[in-house]
């Protein structure tokens, strides 16, 4: 994927699935602790959280990108076109 001129930033997240409820669930030691409907069974979770995060920041699918952690709980998402600090008040933080 190419990435766009301008700002970008990265988050560590820890996805919560299988949730009666979605969204923010905390902030800790620097992760963002997601809760998500969608089971962690081929791809769904990742899925779900690549659509949760562009509804909460207001931004394409496409700007978002799962660097790493595509098979576990914890991943570092990064997030093109939008400051750290955006990033973080997108998700009320």
């Amino acid at each position: 994927m190419s990435r766009p001129d301008g700002p970008s930033a990265t988050v560590s997240v820890r996805v919560v699935p299988r949730s009666s409820k979605e969204g923010v669930a905390g902030f800790e030691g620097g992760v963002v602790r997601i809760r998500l409907n969608a089971p962690p069974v081929e791809g769904q979770a990742n899925e779900a959280l690549v659509r949760f995060l562009s509804k909460a920041l207001g931004v394409p699918k496409s700007r978002i990108a799962l660097v790493a952690g595509g098979k576990g709980r914890s991943k570092i998402v990064r997030v093109d076109g939008i400051t750290r600090e955006a990033l973080l008040a997108g998700l009320e933080l």
